[in-house]
């Protein structure tokens, strides 16, 4: 049991991406990674943009989303409206992808205000 709770411990650990782990911010620090996400978001136009913000969310991402979830959330970045579509879509392999990328949103959003 140890073994498995070890392993387990481990594929979290090394999920979490590469580069520095926190931000410094002051306030515990936050979680920091980089990655597809992170990219697509501080090539965003979005004024709140930060290295900070942008790595904590690769972080969540890389906790909660695969890599080909994580690869379908960057267009939502190039293209908003793409993720009005997802949500609102009846096929169940959209609807999947919404839930694990709303659980994402979530959590993204506790974890890195």
């Amino acid at each position: 049991m140890r073994q498995v709770t070890f392993f387990g411990l481990v594929l979290v650990l090394a999920s979490c991406g590469g580069g520095s782990r926190f931000d410094g911010d002051g306030r515990g620090g936050r979680p920091m990674a980089s990655g597809p996400i992170s990219d697509a978001c501080m090539s965003s136009d979005r004024r709140a943009r930060s290295p900070a913000l942008c790595g904590c969310i690769q972080a969540v991402a890389n906790q909660t989303l695969s890599s080909a979830e994580q690869r379908r959330a960057v267009g939502f970045y190039r293209d908003p409206h793409s993720a009005q579509e997802v949500r609102t879509s009846t096929r169940p392999a959209d609807q999947r992808f919404w839930s694990a990328y709303k659980v994402y949103a979530d959590r993204a959003e506790q974890v890195c205000r």
